[in-house]
């Protein structure tokens, strides 16, 4: 009986581990949208992504799209300095 219960246990912490990891993969990816420096201009790219969603030449545009992108999607926008670091976050969710 004892390998019954160890073979049980076994297949039970398996599908644990799988449905925790299927949890934490729907939270790791956000629709925040970062307005970041780029180029000589400014560009609008979504939080984790190496691409960027679009680019502009005023930080005012790329602040435009990115919160109708963050609107969209009930997002944050997180506004960069022409440094890189943060200067400003907007929420939209709701």
């Amino acid at each position: 009986m004892s390998k019954g219960k160890s073979w049980l246990r076994t297949l039970i912490d398996f599908v644990e581990v799988f449905f925790n990891s299927a949890q934490r993969s729907k939270r790791g990816r956000t629709w925040h949208q970062h307005v970041v420096p780029y180029e000589k201009g400014w560009a609008v790219r979504r939080e984790g992504n190496q691409r960027i969603t679009s680019k502009h030449r005023k930080q005012s545009t790329a602040l435009r799209k990115a919160k109708s992108l963050a609107r969209k999607y009930k997002a944050d926008v997180i506004i960069h300095r022409e440094s890189g670091g943060i200067r400003d976050r907007i929420s939209y969710r709701e």
